[in-house]
């Protein structure tokens, strides 16, 4: 415990309702201990530091003001909520963030009341927040009540057309409703667009100075219980609101931007938006990303998403890689066929650096474009960019390229446009579970006509299916490929051209065959030794493409043996359901196929490790090797050997 910060104040919070009994200077101090506890966690558990800390203030303000969970705040982008879960009943268990069995990285309304609604992409909460308005005012009921709902939304997650949608209709309801626009000058990258411009030029043309001391000294003007009444307090809020255009024509009253950092312009101005607003009301706050923490705030990302590390200096504890990531690989292969091909350009929606996008936007500025969090405008920009005669890969996330899927099927599929989609994240991704597994990329896509979809099995394939991508003009094609590092493979100097629709044999053997699609090939091959000491020596084969799918392999695969197992790292109605329609098509099973399909399971899988995940998904080489033995009938035979 000696490494523990002092935090006599934060000792004596349990749940928001403690911070009551706090005068302001007192909750001022609090927030200096909130924010040291967690910088402390996250330096023991990894995760995403930089956010948190740019809102331990209002954190701490709004939970003073408000009463959760009867009132329902709503934390856009869900990397903001560390120092909420440790104000809300969650503090012994903070050091479980992002392990399994421990609290999640984000909001999860399945872990507390105290988190109304899960937010693990960005962008919803103004949504979110319009509908427990409505709700309140219906009459809903929920076991804590329907009070106050205030979305609080990054600066990132506003480039989004969703927080805009929500907008536009909340000011069309005149709800009450409060929207607190956390203003960072960033969100995971640095910011982009007109919103951003907007923004900047707000703090910009403001009399920052003069609105600071205007709000210090609204302290005095609003003492306990507001003797001076609504209009005191309404001339109040019209002094200091100075911009805003675009939020009041969309039906809110603006207010700001004040510091996100101060709390004696924070206490005052929340107490007065919560005694007097009517419709909806947008609060600009201005935070800085990493706030307090010096390591956090040097750093280019603001401390965004670290592993562990040391408190004193900052320094992250990771282990040293064996080979290089996939991401980095996909980045230098697209680097490389773009100083071939002057045509080839990149999109990405605010994730250039998790993309390998940055490697790409350093050679060639004028070719890469950050759309902000934007997936369906990225996805329809880049089928017009096609359209144009340009070579666009799409380069997203796969849990947030289902954000823009119809218009994949709408502006892209239907048209037959050669947008290349790169990806990344495929398959289980560890520590921010569910919401951001790469699950079902294969089946959402595999079922678009005329869409080719690849996946590597290791970093020297992802080598060859950028070079693949690129010289595919002829429609759609995506290539997909998990987080981490590669398998340590000795790398092409060049990538080779793939001939579409065909698979590689990677080993002959007898009775099974083992039809591996993307890069649980690793754990076939460890299966296929296990097996060779039990006398059984499958033959394996790396599918690459799950559409089109390489039909004569397959039939002969289903020909030349018993029984056929397919493996992939992704949902069912993917790769195994495309080979199965196959096989039902050309009278196979009437011969008497033993087929297996090994997908993951129908459950969304909570937090570990990718490693441990899988193992709960039973595709590690341990299981591969049981369903082998259990469709060759020798399983009772293993267990009595054993």
């Amino acid at each position: 415990m000696s490494d523990r910060p002092h935090t006599p104040l934060l000792d004596q919070v349990t749940r928001p309702a403690d911070l009551k009994r706090f005068s302001d200077a007192q909750l001022t101090q609090l927030a200096g201990e909130l924010r040291a506890e967690t910088v402390s966690a996250v330096s023991v558990t990894g995760g995403h530091l930089g956010a948190g800390l740019g809102v331990v203030e209002l954190t701490v303000a709004l939970h003073a003001v408000f009463d959760t969970p009867r009132d329902k705040v709503i934390w856009d982008v869900g990397h903001q909520c560390y120092p909420h879960k440790i104000l809300t009943e969650r503090r012994d268990r903070i050091r479980t963030l992002r392990m399994k069995d421990g609290l999640s990285g984000f909001t999860k309304r399945s872990e507390s009341p105290y988190d109304p609604f899960g937010a693990a992409h960005s962008s919803t909460s103004i949504s979110a927040a319009l509908g427990f308005a409505v709700a309140r005012d219906l009459g809903g009921v929920t076991p804590e009540g329907l009070g106050d709902a205030i979305a609080v939304i990054g600066d990132g997650s506003m480039s989004a057309g969703m927080a805009f949608e929500a907008m536009n209709n909340a000011g069309h309801l005149k709800k009450r409703l409060i929207v607190i626009l956390n203003d960072n000058e960033m969100s995971i990258a640095p910011p982009v667009g007109a919103l951003s411009n907007y923004l900047s030029r707000l703090y910009a043309e403001a009399p920052f100075q003069e609105l600071k001391a205007a709000a210090k000294g609204a302290v005095s003007l609003l003492p306990e219980p507001f003797r001076e009444g609504a209009k005191r307090a309404k001339e109040m809020l019209k002094g200091m609101a100075v911009g805003g255009t675009l939020f009041e024509e969309l039906g809110f009253s603006y207010i700001g931007p004040i510091d996100g950092h101060d709390m004696h312009q924070l206490l005052p101005v929340l107490r007065t938006i919560k005694a007097r607003a009517t419709g909806p009301i947008l609060l600009h706050v201005l935070t800085k990303k990493g706030k307090g923490y010096a390591p956090a705030e040097r750093a280019r990302d603001r401390g965004h998403a670290t592993a562990k590390f040391d408190v004193v200096t900052g320094e992250q504890k990771k282990a040293p890689s064996n080979a290089p990531s996939y991401t980095s690989v996909f980045g230098n292969a697209l680097v490389d066929q773009a100083a071939r091909d002057d045509k080839i350009v990149a999109v990405t929606a605010a994730m250039p650096d998790g993309t390998g996008l940055n490697l790409f936007a350093e050679r060639y500025p004028s070719r890469c474009f950050d759309v902000g969090i934007a997936e369906q405008h990225g996805v329809t920009f880049s089928a017009a960019l096609a359209a144009g005669g340009l070579k666009p890969f799409c380069a997203m996330y796969s849990t947030f390229l289902q954000r823009g899927y119809d218009q994949v099927v709408h502006d892209v599929a239907i048209q037959r446009l050669p947008v290349r989609f790169a990806i990344d994240r495929a398959g289980l991704v560890g520590a921010d579970g569910a919401t951001h597994a790469g699950s079902f990329d294969i089946a959402y896509l595999a079922n678009l006509p005329g869409m080719v979809v690849m996946a590597a099995a290791d970093e020297a394939e992802l080598v060859h299916m950028v070079a693949t991508a690129a010289a595919h003009d002829d429609g759609p094609i995506a290539f997909r490929y998990p987080r981490g590092e590669g398998v340590g493979v000795e790398m092409p100097e060049q990538g080779k051209v793939l001939e579409i629709g065909k698979g590689r044999m990677i080993r002959k053997g007898a009775r099974v065959a083992l039809l591996s699609f993307g890069t649980r090939l690793a754990e076939v091959q460890k299966a296929a030794e296990a097996l060779a000491a039990k006398g059984i020596a499958p033959t394996i084969a790396d599918a690459r493409f799950a559409k089109p799918l390489d039909r004569d392999l397959i039939l002969q695969l289903a020909a030349n043996h018993e029984a056929l197992i397919t493996i992939e790292e992704g949902a069912v109605g993917g790769f195994g359901s495309h080979v199965a329609q196959l096989l039902s098509d050309e009278g196979v099973f009437d011969h008497g196929l033993k087929f297996r399909s090994m997908v993951l399971p129908d459950t969304f899988i909570d937090q570990s490790s990718p490693e441990d995940m899988y193992a709960i998904a039973g595709m590690n080489a341990p299981q591969i090797e049981a369903r082998v033995l259990e469709v060759l009938g020798v399983a009772k035979i293993g267990e009595k050997r054993a």
